[in-house]
């Protein structure tokens, strides 16, 4: 066994599931080397979400991966297409008895405030492969079959073990960021504990399996079916739309049931029974036992290391928020660790991380949990199911994903209540604390135009030459949130950062002493 210590690194990411990736991808992206660790020998085949939500793909779209997360989408946009069925088999399915809820059509706005979404559903493991591809385009250390052993912090960083191909070594790390999922070692070290409902129903066994459905489709696509039959009831979900899926079927605790009793001639029986085919060709390729749960943690920092993801919080399925979630984790943390290592800001706007990211894990768990009561308060469409929602507090899927706004030292006058109606449009209005509203300019969204930088949004001329005179690039816009004589800071994840409505005396120095306040900057000593 080797002992060999290597040089520091700026950022050690835990876990290489999709939010561990995107967390990697994201400082490559911010210009920050990071050391990936994951104790598989590779990306995970098997996957446990298809539900890529519009922010989401925004941030895809910043890393420039959003047309490749499509093209691997299963297409639900044309005829025959659903988002999801009810039938007793698939092969009564094909033969049209089922019920079917279609793909919803964007609500009325949504269009107008996020012009970027997928055309389908695509599998967290299609997802992870588009992304671990790039970060070996980009030359990412990424470290598979490497476990961490061990974790130390000091003032100046932190010290991991790790055991890998070549044996056992340490690493010192200025920051450490924990992906490893929702029995995150990295947590458990740190002695963080959780809170929250814990785990929901009944265990379940996820079954990702080889076979060629088409035929018994007959030309129909989904991306959730709920088989009815009493042989073998559970939830298909699509991966590819052809000849692989996933299927959910509980494993029957109370009754004796264990989920090694799930062999592959088990579960190829199960499947057979599922779909209605006694001689259908199957391959079992995997199967995992997991179970729904909704749990928060104490603390989404402490130190030198942060949590993010399952690590952080996990949520119940209904309503695709986890991974998206976690996905949002990293794309807010990513860019501060990138301002505090390039010397930028001052180590205190990393707190802001916490005083962000964790009220809105709060408040997703609880819209989750909410659906998990009734979901038809989820999937219901038309005037009924709106009242419905509102009766019982639960927001509309897209303002979950993109409507909830930051209350932090990191924004200046923020304003994270949401209005009184919420609906999407109606929370992406340009308040302090909530992602920048979309527009035009001149054939450009503005989530382009931010383009992961400090952007200055402008009414006048007078703030586009003060941006001139500090170096922030600057942009004149006429829209409805911001005045005429106004503007907007927005931060590198295209989040509000300040917004003024009347002209300033100096406003240069104006948006140097703000830039300064968020990013934490030392005051410097007058002379």
């Amino acid at each position: 066994m080797t002992n060999t210590a290597y040089p520091e690194v700026p950022v050690l990411v835990v876990g290489g599931g999709s939010v561990g990736l995107l967390a990697a991808a994201l400082l490559d992206h911010h210009g920050v080397p990071a050391v990936l660790v994951e104790r598989r020998s590779g990306p995970s085949i098997h996957p446990r979400a298809t539900g890529i939500g519009s922010r989401t793909v925004e941030i895809l779209r910043e890393l420039g991966l959003d047309a490749a997360a499509d093209a691997v989408a299963v297409d639900l946009q044309g005829a025959g297409a659903v988002g999801k069925a009810v039938a007793r088999t698939v092969v009564e399915m094909g033969a049209g008895d089922v019920t079917t809820v279609p793909m919803p059509a964007p609500a009325a706005g949504v269009l107008d405030v996020t012009p970027f979404n997928l055309r389908g559903v695509c599998a967290q493991d299609r997802l992870d492969a588009v992304v671990a591809a790039d970060l070996v385009r980009r030359g990412a250390d990424l470290r598979w079959s490497t476990n961490l052993v061990g974790i130390t912090q000091a003032a100046d960083g932190v010290d991991v073990e790790l055991e890998g191909p070549d044996g056992r070594y340490s690493l010192r790390c200025s920051r450490v960021v924990a992906a490893d999922g929702g029995h995150s070692a990295v947590r458990a070290a740190l002695g963080v504990g959780t809170s929250g409902a814990g785990d929901l129903g009944k265990s379940m066994i996820n079954i990702l399996f080889g076979a060629d459905l088409r035929p018994h489709l007959r030309g129909m696509s989904f991306g959730t079916c709920t088989i009815t039959t009493p042989d073998a009831p559970g939830l298909l979900v699509t991966v590819d739309g052809e000849s692989t899926w996933v299927f959910h079927v509980a494993c029957d605790v109370d009754a004796g049931e264990r989920p090694e009793d799930f062999t592959p001639e088990r579960c190829v029986s199960i499947v057979r029974t599922a779909v209605g085919d006694p001689d259908l060709d199957v391959e079992i390729r995997s199967v995992l036992p997991w179970r729904p749960r909704s749990s928060l943690a104490d603390r989404f920092a402490v130190g030198r290391v942060f949590l993010v993801g399952d690590a952080a919080h996990t949520v119940s399925p209904l309503g695709a928020f986890g991974l998206n979630t976690g996905v949002a984790d990293a794309h807010n943390l990513a860019w501060k660790l990138a301002a505090v290592h390039h010397g930028e800001a001052g180590a205190a706007l990393l707190d802001t991380y916490a005083q962000e990211r964790r009220p809105v894990a709060a408040t997703t768990l609880d819209q989750a949990m909410r659906r998990v009561a009734d979901p038809a308060l989820h999937w219901g469409q038309g005037p009924e199911a709106d009242a419905a929602r509102a009766a019982a507090g639960v927001w509309a899927s897209p303002v979950v994903h993109l409507g909830q706004r930051y209350d932090s030292a990191g924004v200046v006058d923020p304003q994270p209540e949401l209005p009184s109606t919420v609906d999407l449009a109606a929370t992406l209005d340009g308040s302090p604390g909530s992602r920048v509203p979309h527009a035009w300019v001149d054939g450009v969204s503005t989530l382009d135009l931010v383009s992961s930088r400090w952007t200055l949004l402008v009414g006048a001329d007078q703030w586009l030459v003060a941006a001139g005179d500090v170096g922030l690039p600057a942009y004149r816009v006429s829209v409805p949130w911001l005045p005429s004589g106004g503007a907007m800071l927005v931060r590198p994840d295209a989040i509000v950062a300040m917004r003024v409505t009347t002209s300033v005396p100096d406003p240069a120095q104006f948006l140097t002493d703000t830039l300064d306040r968020l990013l934490a900057r030392p005051i410097p000593v007058p002379r």
